[in-house]
């Protein structure tokens, strides 16, 4: 059902348990794409169903869905000037996993290495895919070694050089069963027309809380601590207005623990006078550049996540 309701300013922030889901993202050419993600970040299709003419079809790694694609091959391709996708960021749990993962997705040709960075909070290596969508592989130094300077998480871009990390972490035994490991969608960083209104919807309305504002024309937010769930650049999208029909970006999408925590989102954007739909499972709106978010809750299987 559509909801606008009216409420008292509501103060709650997003669940500190609050998590990412899997990222849709919409491509010209499914089999292709399928391809990549299966051999590049050895990712196995869990289920497909076809919808009209489009096909969706997840992938993931284990139970874990990952990346819905919608196979779409009529849309323009990506505008890298618009609003929309800077990068999906794929977490691993440790740096043997992230390797070797690193490593398949430098030997697939189909997409493109574009660097690696220390972000003192974690390590990352950044990748395009075949149609332009932004990918980055990292995971997390432990929370007892980020670093605060009067209550602000300290993030950097420093070198990370790609071959010395592979030399000092790759294993065999994890390269050849990569695919049994681990892996979740940790953070989605997108290209905004302006910060303030970024920071009005992902913050102020949907509750995330901000953890780093110094980069400039760039925001970090997240819920419960975390080094950020979402981010939002201008980098290359200053003034961009709502986006128009194209290849990539179609969904971002989160979970709450409950669904008092529902209500509580159902609340604050009433209150911002924010048209949402709530079936009961999970909230959907538009962000103002015509991305979809869904929050939902936790436990969906991918018939569900299929059927948004």
């Amino acid at each position: 059902m559509n909801a606008q309701r009216t409420t008292s300013a509501p103060e709650r922030v997003l669940n500190a348990h609050t998590a990412m889901d899997a990222v849709t993202l919409r491509v010209g050419d499914l089999e292709v794409m399928t391809s990549y993600y299966a051999n590049a970040l050895a990712l196995e299709p869990l289920e497909e169903r076809s919808r009209g003419t489009e096909v969706h079809r997840v992938l993931g790694r284990g139970a874990t869905p990952m990346v819905r694609l919608i196979g779409t091959p009529g849309l323009p391709a990506v505008d890298p000037r618009q609003a929309g996708l800077f990068h999906t960021a794929f977490l691993f749990d440790d740096a043997p996993a992230l390797a070797a993962t690193v490593l398949r997705a430098a030997q697939d040709q189909r997409g493109q290495f574009t660097g690696s960075s220390d972000h003192l909070v974690s390590e990352a290596f950044y990748f395009t895919d075949p149609e332009g969508n932004g990918i980055e592989l990292y995971v997390d130094r432990d929370r007892s070694q980020w670093r605060y300077e009067h209550g602000t998480l300290q993030m950097s871009t420093l070198y990370l050089d790609p071959n010395a990390y592979l030399q000092r972490h790759l294993d065999q035994s994890v390269l050849a069963g990569v695919a049994t490991t681990a892996g979740r969608v940790g953070h989605v960083h997108l290209q905004v027309g302006d910060i303030p209104t970024a920071r009005a919807f992902y913050v102020d309305a949907l509750g995330f809380e901000t953890t780093v504002d110094t980069y400039p024309g760039a925001l970090f937010a997240a819920a419960g601590g975390y080094h950020h769930h979402v981010a939002m650049n201008t980098w290359n999208s200053a003034g961009a207005g709502p986006r128009a029909a194209s290849l990539g970006l179609g969904e971002v999408a989160l979970t709450v623990p409950n669904r008092d925590d529902l209500d509580a989102l159902a609340a604050r954007l009433a209150h911002r006078g924010l048209q949402f739909a709530d079936d009961g499972r999970s909230i959907s709106l538009d962000d103002p550049w015509g991305t979809n978010v869904t929050v939902a809750l936790p436990g969906a299987d991918v018939d569900e996540v299929l059927s948004r």
